[in-house]
């Protein structure tokens, strides 16, 4: 996977992170410096972590489906960046204002958010394990990308609100269905 590749990569897989932020940003009232640290801090782990993890069991795996890398490729990113598209649509039609009667973001939301926003890429792991892919350098890419996304996102929130968040996801969702098609032509052309 080129350097190109893996930061659009790291870049989409963020976008739900940052989503969240600009969310937290918007809807909790202790947002400051030290949370929104903590919070990129947290996101920015799970997302390095989880794509670990996933390698690990797609390394397992990797030797017996091989023959079928480039489909996995194409058909994980794709489910992931259409989820993500398709949620920020029905965002877009039924706009909500903060759901949450939590006015303090609390480490046990935190928690939860961060483990919520990564199973994306635990997905993306084991597809990196049938790609070959240096996973240290695409886990560090992916959890300080989304270090970085996540402090502007709570910026983001805190300054602007609402209307961000829905075209973040979308932006993200739809670089990691291109992803997962170039990837998939790579591999039959």
């Amino acid at each position: 996977m080129g350097t190109l590749t893996l930061f659009f990569t790291s870049i989409g897989l963020s976008m739900d992170a940052c989503a969240v932020s600009i969310s937290n940003g918007m809807c909790f009232t202790n947002i400051r410096k030290k949370q929104i640290f903590y919070t990129a801090l947290a996101f920015g782990f799970f997302q390095a972590f989880m794509p670990l993890l996933g390698y690990v069991i797609g390394q397992t795996f990797s030797n017996l489906i091989s023959f079928l890398d480039h489909w996995i490729a194409l058909i994980l990113l794709g489910l992931i960046g259409g989820k993500m598209i398709v949620e920020a649509l029905k965002e877009l039609k039924y706009p909500e204002a903060c759901l949450t009667t939590i006015k303090t973001l609390t480490f046990k939301t935190l928690f939860i958010q961060a483990i919520a926003t990564s199973i994306d890429a635990l997905a993306v792991g084991i597809g990196f394990a049938v790609m070959k892919v240096n996973i240290l350098s695409a886990a560090f890419s992916i959890g300080l990308i989304t270090f970085i996304c996540s402090i502007a996102g709570s910026y983001l929130g805190k300054k602007f609100g609402q209307m961000f968040k829905q075209k973040a996801e979308i932006l993200g969702g739809s670089i990691l269905v291109l992803i997962g098609i170039k990837i998939f032509l790579e591999h039959t052309l």
